[in-house]
């Protein structure tokens, strides 16, 4: 069995591929098929942020050894985010969408951090337990 996945980031399909490879991890090492759903959807989240507001960069998923779980972790040298408190609020957009990719995201993973600086990128990790 695979324990990791990488999928670098250049145009708007790859987040699809992304999620996709996401939830196959998922479904390999054991979660259930909701838990399967939320890392895809998470994924899907992360790695179109990366394209579509660091314009590219890349996507990994890994298990986790030492706590059994999986990793999200999606980087782009984009523009990065100027305050991430207010990235994290539900209805907040960049972009004219609806404003719930990050909010949601860290509603349906057990933990999430986000690593950024303006003009140097973000770095965000998502985990999900086992």
């Amino acid at each position: 069995m695979h324990t990791c996945v990488h999928v670098p980031i250049g145009r708007e399909s790859d987040a699809a591929e992304a999620s996709r490879r996401a939830r196959q991890l998922a479904h390999a090492a054991g979660f259930d098929k909701l838990s399967c759903y939320y890392i895809a959807t998470a994924a899907s989240e992360l790695a179109f942020n990366v394209w579509m507001h660091g314009g590219g960069g890349t996507f990994e998923a890994r298990l986790l050894a030492s706590r059994p779980g999986i990793e999200i972790l999606a980087s782009d040298t984009g523009p990065g985010i100027a305050d991430i408190e207010l990235a994290l609020t539900e209805g907040f957009s960049t972009a004219g969408s609806l404003g719930c990719g990050l909010s949601g995201t860290q509603r349906i993973m057990d933990e999430l951090t986000i690593d950024s600086a303006v003009a140097q990128g973000c770095r965000v990790r998502a985990y999900k337990w086992l």
